[in-house]
């Protein structure tokens, strides 16, 4: 009877001690989601403190970090950017800008909002704060600052980590649908990150003295067409990766006829799967949805039925519509 007590309490301690497992990084249809008012005030929450990648959702803190840097007068969105060796630390989605080169923030924060230029992060970070490191840095002291408790940034775009695609960073950048929807309440207090958002699709064009970029259509407004000086050339057409915004099957629309989805941002890294936080309002009122790490919904052979974005996006609208519903009740 002792050694059976003793063996009985000796599983009982090393069941104790056995560290817990890591959390899933994608799941379907989702890691954890979220949505709530402009605000913050939640809506709807599942899974929502559980880790995963946030892959390109990352570049919604380097947004927030320029528009601030804008706002306190440290530089304008015309300011002129020359890009540094730093560009080449990525691979696509990008523009392809090269050291030397020269564009604006406004344009840059247009790749990098609508094609998610992942050398646009990088090219906008470095010129905020001097170095890549210095940058991160930044970007993790203002989510403490937001109280975005389990994100930890190691990049501005983020990529993942591998050294033999020239990557300094180090791991994963983690964060959960809470802690983003943090983020995104900060950032559409500031008006102008919808002229970014909003955006569908896009010109990079090649001029004499650099890049510019020529918006073709945005929400609600009449598609244009770009124009081009002498010496001008179109090099790449930026698109918009908000499916629920851009793709008329799943677009929103309010009762008067308007477009209801504006912004925010989707990722998509292989180990995360997709996510997205998306806004959208309707008869003046504003809600916010995050879904964190979509994976493909498979049948019970293990043949694939949807793919993780078609996931992600028709969860994210289903949240979105439900949300506005419940808002303007």
């Amino acid at each position: 009877m002792r050694r059976l007590a003793a063996f009985l309490l000796s599983a009982v301690l090393a069941a104790a001690f056995v560290p817990a497992q890591a959390e899933p990084h994608r799941r379907c249809p989702y890691v954890g989601a979220i949505s709530a008012d402009a605000k913050g005030s939640v809506i709807f929450s599942d899974g929502a403190d559980r880790t995963a990648y946030p892959a390109s959702l990352t570049k919604l803190m380097t947004a927030l970090l320029v528009i601030e840097d804008v706002r306190a007068g440290k530089y304008s969105f015309s300011t002129s950017v020359v890009a540094t060796p730093d560009v080449y630390c990525c691979e696509p989605s990008w523009i392809g800008i090269k050291p030397g080169e020269s564009i604006s923030v406004r344009d840059l924060m247009l790749a990098l909002m609508v094609e998610s230029a992942n050398d646009a992060a990088i090219a906008l970070g470095v010129h905020s704060a001097g170095s890549l490191d210095a940058f991160v840095a930044r970007m993790n002291t203002r989510a403490a600052a937001l109280g975005m408790k389990r994100t930890k940034y190691w990049n501005p775009n983020g990529l993942p980590p591998n050294a033999k695609r020239r990557y300094p960073w180090k791991d994963f950048n983690v964060s959960t649908a809470a802690d983003q929807l943090k983020l995104a309440v900060a950032l559409v207090k500031y008006p102008e990150i919808f002229e970014f958002t909003k955006v569908k699709d896009c010109d990079l064009v090649k001029t004499p003295h650099g890049y510019r970029v020529s918006i073709c259509g945005a929400v609600n407004r009449p598609r244009g067409a770009t124009k081009l000086a002498p010496g001008e050339k179109i090099v790449k057409h930026l698109a918009n990766h908000n499916n629920v915004m851009v793709k008329d099957k799943l677009k929103l629309f309010n009762p008067d006829g308007t477009e209801a989805v504006d912004g925010l941002k989707t990722g998509y890294i292989d180990a995360g799967g997709s996510s997205i936080v998306m806004t959208g309002s309707r008869r003046g009122k504003r809600a916010i949805v995050v879904v964190l790490g979509s994976d493909k919904e498979l049948d019970s052979k293990g043949r694939m039925l949807k793919k993780s974005a078609a996931v992600r996006d028709e969860t994210a609208r289903r949240l979105l519509d439900d949300a506005l519903g419940t808002l303007v009740w």
